[in-house]
């Protein structure tokens, strides 16, 4: 496989149970085999992108000294600023070039959750961000919502089964910027390769091109989606879930030419987490005589934590 499949979430939408049907196939062949597609017709507008865009950099253009205010001390990241090069990626030490913002869930009244989201940090030098942010938030969920709903098929799970688990789930936006490159990196790069934690990650297009994906086959393949699509990949949770039916795919965002170190790249994915109560026990399903059950049983909140120690966000 030599590029990402693209997929049109209009055909899922559509009343024609055969274009519905071809969408739940082509999506989840697509996960089986790289783990990554590009979606048309998603619920995130070029208008709301371009604002938030926008947004974004004006946050990032802000001195250091106003940034550091919005890193709070003890959310492990969850929600806020994140300084230049604190996280890395699993299993390596040095730190990536990027710096980033955390928008959280905003639950409902009605959520019943074991314990409280953290608030969102409200960033007062740009009064738009926040409500721009989570005007994405929003869209970013919606169309999420959709494709675990064609993945529930897929699975041979009823429609709806991951929506109690998506709503009032533990999801969050993430604006980054990675900064110009003004010194040998030394090793360092933009983001070291690794699979990301969550169910789905949605991804808006990039400022500039370096997401690269890795095929079965060991090959870097780059991520070149149009214009107007997202880029949606498979995370830990899911595969562990799905006992490696769907695939979460190996990616990195690789340093650009030295001649293009002088250009920064802003890049914001939504990772849709579940619920920390969600079991992400292999699906029966999904266990048979070829393929056994490859993990113990596991929370999605306990699972999180793990991984937050080894992305360098939470101490042990």
């Amino acid at each position: 496989m030599t590029h990402i499949p693209s997929v049109d979430l209009a055909d899922f939408l559509s009343d024609d149970p055969k274009r519905k049907a071809q969408f739940v196939s082509q999506i989840g062949e697509a996960y089986q085999e790289i783990g990554f597609v590009s979606l048309s017709n998603h619920f995130l507008s070029t208008e709301l992108m371009d604002k938030l865009y926008s947004e974004v950099k004006s946050f990032f253009d802000l001195p250091t000294e106003l940034k550091a205010k919005y890193e709070i001390p003890g959310l492990a990241g969850q929600r806020g600023y994140v300084s230049f090069g604190k996280e890395h990626a699993k299993g390596q030490s040095k730190g990536d070039l990027k710096e980033f913002f955390h928008f959280g869930q905003e639950a409902t009244q009605d959520a019943n959750l074991a314990q409280p989201y953290p608030e969102n940090v409200t960033v007062t030098e740009c009064p738009e961000f926040n409500k721009i942010g989570m005007e994405a938030y929003r869209m970013l969920e919606k169309t999420g919502i959709y494709v675990l709903r064609a993945l529930a098929l897929y699975m041979d799970l009823e429609e709806t089964y991951f929506d109690p688990w998506v709503r009032n789930g533990n999801s969050i936006l993430r604006p980054i910027h990675y900064p110009p490159i003004i010194q040998e990196p030394d090793g360092a790069v933009r983001a070291g390769a690794h699979g990301d934690i969550n169910l789905i990650t949605l991804l808006m297009g990039a400022s500039t091109g370096g997401l690269q994906v890795l095929t079965k086959d060991g090959q870097w393949v780059d991520a070149l989606p149009e214009e107007d699509q997202l880029v949606i990949n498979v995370g830990d949770m899911l595969e562990r879930h799905t006992n490696n039916r769907l695939r979460s795919t190996i990616h990195r965002v690789v340093n650009p030419p030295r001649d293009q170190w002088d250009t920064p790249r802003y890049s914001i994915p939504f990772f849709m987490h579940p619920r920390s109560d969600m079991k992400l026990d292999c699906l029966a399903t999904c266990i048979d005589e070829k393929s056994p059950k490859a993990y113990p049983d596991i929370s999605a909140g306990d699972f999180l934590e793990e991984r937050l120690i080894e992305i360098g966000l939470r101490k042990k």
